[in-house]
């Protein structure tokens, strides 16, 4: 859009409003680089499906995402949606709708015990939105750290590494003191009573002494997506730009 500014572009601003439970903001993915997407969590199946069809109507090229989808969302999709492509992750308890753009770059998503793992998906079913690619890395927590050392060339070759974590959260501290990537750490509310719901977590990473390392909040893999394709998606225009 332009404004009365001298000429000089603005951030888009479209808005659409979906009855009177929504206001899509369908032009964030230009403003901000990530688009909106659907926290389904508490919504209704058919504010949840409403919502992403009318994030694919204002933007047909570009897949949808909603996260924290509830079972019943997770089940219908398929049928509610039956001309477009439907991915359904459970563990990760996604749903994108549309097709998935060309991947560019590479993030390491780490994840330190089973348990994380529907965290450290939800991180790999963002970044497969954004047109990021990715590599999984799982069950190298530090009670058996020898299995996080045989993945260490894999982690040094990514442009940004993911690290999601519960219990204690140390693995997010190790693997910054390791790798030359920037780390992203993902505290997760896996633990027992001590750990506070991820509070122990999330305050270890906070608290590290590795540099380099950000964390975002408790099971928030989402947010670390988001973070990581930013990363790379500025230093891939950064590359193109020079020529390189």
């Amino acid at each position: 859009m332009t404004g009365d500014d001298g000429g000089r572009p603005r951030p888009a601003e479209r808005i659409v409003e979906l009855g009177d439970f929504a206001k899509l903001d369908v032009d964030r993915m230009a403003r901000t680089g990530v688009p909106e997407v659907v926290f389904a969590e508490s919504k209704t199946v058919e504010q949840t499906f409403a919502a992403l069809e009318g994030l694919r109507r204002a933007n047909p090229s570009s897949p949808a995402l909603a996260t924290r989808c509830p079972q019943p969302v997770l089940e219908q999709a398929v049928r509610y949606f039956e001309s477009d492509e439907v991915l359904v992750d459970e563990v990760a308890r996604t749903l994108t709708v549309g097709p998935l753009p060309e991947p560019i770059g590479r993030v390491a998503v780490v994840c330190a015990g089973t348990s994380d793992l529907p965290v450290a998906r939800e991180c790999l079913a963002t970044l497969a939105v954004l047109g990021v690619g990715a590599v999984s890395v799982t069950d190298v927590g530090v009670a058996g750290i020898a299995r996080l050392f045989a993945q260490l060339d894999t982690l040094r070759a990514s442009s940004c590494v993911i690290v999601v974590a519960g219990m204690e959260g140390a693995l997010a501290g190790v693997v910054a003191g390791l790798v030359a990537p920037p780390v992203i750490g993902v505290p997760t509310s896996v633990g027992y009573g001590v750990s506070a719901g991820g509070l122990v977590a999330a305050a270890a990473m906070l608290a590290s002494c590795s540099p380099g390392l950000v964390t975002v909040n408790v099971d928030n893999g989402f947010g670390a997506a988001a973070h990581a394709a930013k990363i790379v998606k500025t230093a891939y225009s950064m590359r193109t730009a020079d020529g390189r």
